[in-house]
């Protein structure tokens, strides 16, 4: 059997009324959500809440634009699946839930999600938390995966053979849509968990300083201007990197106008390729390697010489700069110092060292390039930085002590 999620059913009541309804899996615990009167009874629940659980199925393999598939909410009451490519559907009314700020929005790895919800409505959920943040903050390790979050607190094997399902395609298996909602109905139970820990440890205010970063907008909003940095490349001639960098501004535009991935208009090595040789003419570019014949012989063709001669045409002054890789001296004993140091520290916190610290921060430290380093900020610098420091200055002692078999870490007065 398999559900199309644009289906409708229909059945009678008193004055002959048709109604549409619900259509329940697994004993009517989750509804499939296919039309706005369904997602506004949906919402009434889900705004009710102290917390919602919430994950967005996409694909964005051939589009510039991640295409929205499914998107999937939990709570301690209920659960669904809203179809965004439902017919009509109205996704404001799921939305304005995500603003209502008595409601705390409850994701894994969110950045990705955060990015559609943003593009689609203009704004980041909040309360935000992220479970996978929490879990870093918890001990459970760095980056650390949905799956291994159910099986490590919730004992729970989850099916992956539905992991590489196109979620934009109708209709959907049971089993699909099973394993979907599995990605919110588990995170109630891990949500209460880690934020039971977290509250214990009075740790609250890490967890907030982790949400900051992902409620900035910047990241969020891409800058054409800024891509050519993403493009890989160790050239420092300012001239060629201006080239480069008007290649690959207007390649950014015209694949979100076009809605396509940037490499379909035309591959990294072929920019980098054009701005080396600086074309003047269709012939020069021809001359070119790895040139497509549908960019050849297309308009592209003259719209890539028009960039070029507008990168030549520019004043030293607007030249781009190259990205800077200062390679960072430090003193190796000092930095192996403070890896034991950040090493013994997260142990005794029940961390992971990464999110306090990590290696380059380690060495800009151990070089004496203090400035805007995490590790000096907030709670970083009350668990880390203040004994790190001390270590710097010479005032920290690290022993082992035979007796208790400890490692001992102790201000030298």
């Amino acid at each position: 059997m398999k559900i199309c999620l644009n289906q409708v059913f229909y059945f009678s009541v008193a004055k002959k009324r048709i109604n549409r309804y619900n259509w329940f899996l697994k004993e009517g615990t989750m509804k499939i959500v296919t039309d706005n009167q369904e997602l506004d009874e949906f919402c009434r629940i889900l705004e009710q809440q102290e917390f919602i659980t919430v994950d967005l199925e996409f694909h964005r393999e051939k589009t510039y634009y991640a295409q929205l598939g499914l998107i999937q909410v939990a709570c301690s009451e209920t659960e669904g699946i809203i179809d965004p490519l439902a017919p009509e559907i109205d996704l404001s009314r799921f939305l304005d839930v995500l603003k209502n700020p008595k409601v705390t929005k409850v994701f894994h790895s969110c950045r990705q999600d955060i990015e559609i919800l943003y593009r689609l409505g203009g704004f980041i959920p909040q309360p935000l938390f992220d479970s996978q943040i929490a879990a870093q903050i918890c001990g459970f390790g760095s980056s650390v995966s949905y799956e291994s979050l159910v099986n490590a607190i919730l004992g729970v094997e989850l099916d992956k053979s539905s992991r590489l399902t196109n979620w934009c395609a109708r209709p959907l298996s049971p089993k699909q849509l099973e394993y979907a909602i599995s990605d919110v109905t588990h995170l109630v139970k891990i949500y209460e968990f880690m934020k039971e820990k977290i509250n214990k440890s009075g740790r609250e205010h890490w967890l907030d300083e982790e949400m900051a970063e992902l409620l900035d907008k910047n990241n969020y909003e891409t800058k054409p201007q800024d891509a050519w940095l993403k493009i890989r490349q160790h050239v420092h001639n300012r001239k060629y990197l201006t080239i480069l960098r008007e290649l690959a501004a207007w390649r950014e535009n015209r694949a979100q106008q076009k809605n396509l991935p940037r490499q379909t208009i035309i591959k990294d090595d072929c920019l980098l390729n054009i701005a080396a040789a600086a074309p003047h003419d269709v012939n020069d570019l021809k001359k070119i390697r790895n040139m497509r014949s549908d960019i050849l012989n297309g308009k592209l063709a003259q719209e890539i010489i028009d960039v070029v001669q507008y990168a030549e045409s520019l004043p030293r002054s607007d030249y781009a700069k190259p990205k800077t890789e200062n390679k960072i001296i430090y003193p190796q004993g000092l930095f192996e110092l403070l890896k034991l140091l950040l090493t013994l520290i997260s142990q005794e916190q029940e961390t992971v060292p990464h999110i306090i610290a990590d290696e380059n921060e380690l060495k800009l430290f151990a070089a004496g390039q203090d400035k805007n380093l995490k590790l000096l900020q907030g709670w970083r610098f009350d668990v880390f930085g203040k004994q790190a420091l001390l270590l710097r200055q010479g005032k920290l002692n690290i022993r082992y002590d035979c007796n208790s078999k400890k490692i001992e870490i102790t201000e030298i007065l």
